[in-house]
């Protein structure tokens, strides 16, 4: 069998330059007129951009904030998480899931998770105790989890359930939305996302006016009016320059969505099943590939052959949560979530981003089978 073609050219992981090159004339446009009208907190940006992303998800209310972990420190605060309660997360998720548990005085616990990185709900189960109060689930490389089986844990404990769509845009389970099924989820908009802005950003859904009015009054210091405080808050507020990149990117979503689903049937035609699992797409699934993760055995062998070709990659995550030293307090010990673990030694995210070629797909999926072909 032939060598895999090489590259002859870089294939990024992400591309961010081509994301703009698209976009130069509408972007700019859109900060020149943020900058002219001078009002750079507040306003008509993110107004629409409040209005239409609720629109999209098909919630009541969405608040536009700094980041997605402003979004999950304010659901944590709206659901009534205090010191000492204990709340149910994957340990196989970025930190920001568990940190602001932490920093709010609350004890995370963690849950295994399947062979699609997503929460095991028997896993969930065991993890329930009496000072349970809420499941943060984490709707990891824009596949949704098991919604019906964590509602029904959540209904039968009385517990909160908090979504962590931060790398779920536009994904749906059984019909449903990704940020439509917990009582609030909460999402990133960092440039690194499928609908990103160029900077830190993010937005919670949230379930009635009330709820809204508090979030808002939160991420302004906690201020009412100017001189009006009305509990202690902090700033958590979206710059309107990243609403309107967002305003410009919304109408795209959908588009960008359908162009990385196809580049991943590509991949799983080409990729040898044999050497490398991608978990598969359910029919109740619409699954957004924020990232392409693929399992494969001699990861770091594969990660450093593909970058001496030029081919970008990631590891998302290399160590679980609970094996971070500041998570020791929390007692847990290597071989606790076996799941987690051995996918932390196996998981590589490929490019799989909307501005690749098919003949770029071809390439790295060749790369892939050739080094395993030749290890073998």
């Amino acid at each position: 069998m032939p060598a895999a073609r090489r590259p002859d050219a870089p294939i990024p992981y992400v591309d961010l330059p081509a994301q703009f090159a698209e976009e130069r004339e509408e972007l700019l446009a859109a900060f020149a007129a943020t900058m002219e009208r001078g009002q750079f907190i507040g306003g008509i940006e993110i107004e629409q951009f409040e209005r239409d992303i609720a629109r999209y998800l098909g919630v009541p209310h969405a608040v536009a904030l700094d980041s997605g972990t402003a979004a999950l420190i304010l659901a944590l605060i709206c659901a009534g998480i205090r010191r000492g309660d204990e709340v149910i997360t994957p340990p196989n998720s970025f930190v920001a899931s568990t940190a602001t548990i932490v920093h709010i005085g609350a004890r995370p616990v963690f849950a295994d998770v399947g062979p699609d990185q997503n929460f095991d709900p028997a896993a969930v189960a065991a993890a329930i105790t009496p000072r349970t109060r809420a499941i943060m689930v984490v709707h990891l490389t824009g596949r949704c989890c098991d919604m019906d089986s964590i509602l029904a844990l959540a209904k039968r404990h009385d517990l909160v359930v908090i979504e962590d769509a931060a790398q779920a845009i536009g994904a749906r389970y059984k019909g449903r939305m990704s940020g439509s099924m917990g009582q609030y989820s909460c999402f990133s908009t960092h440039p690194l996302k499928i609908l990103n802005c160029p900077g830190d950003g993010g937005f919670i859904t949230v379930p009635d006016e009330a709820t809204v009015k508090r979030v808002k009054t939160y991420r302004n210091h906690g201020l009412v009016d100017r001189n009006t405080l009305a509990e202690w808050g902090t700033v958590a507020r979206m710059d309107n320059i990243q609403a309107a990149a967002l305003n410009v990117r919304l109408p795209k979503l959908d588009r960008w969505i359908a162009r990385r689903r196809a580049i991943v049937a590509r991949y799983r035609q080409l990729l040898d099943a044999e050497f490398v699992f991608i978990p598969p797409d359910r029919d109740h699934e619409f699954n957004t590939y924020q990232t392409l993760v693929i399992q494969v055995d001699r990861r770091d062998e594969l990660q450093d052959h593909l970058g001496k070709l030029g081919i970008g990659s990631a590891i998302h995550y290399p160590v679980p949560i609970h094996l971070q030293k500041p998570a020791a307090f929390l007692g847990y010990r290597r071989g606790q979530f076996p799941v987690t673990e051995r996918q932390a030694g196996r998981i590589l995210s490929i490019p799989a981003h909307q501005y690749m070629s098919d003949d770029q797909v071809e390439i790295v999926a060749g790369c892939i089978n050739d080094f395993f072909r030749t290890k073998r």
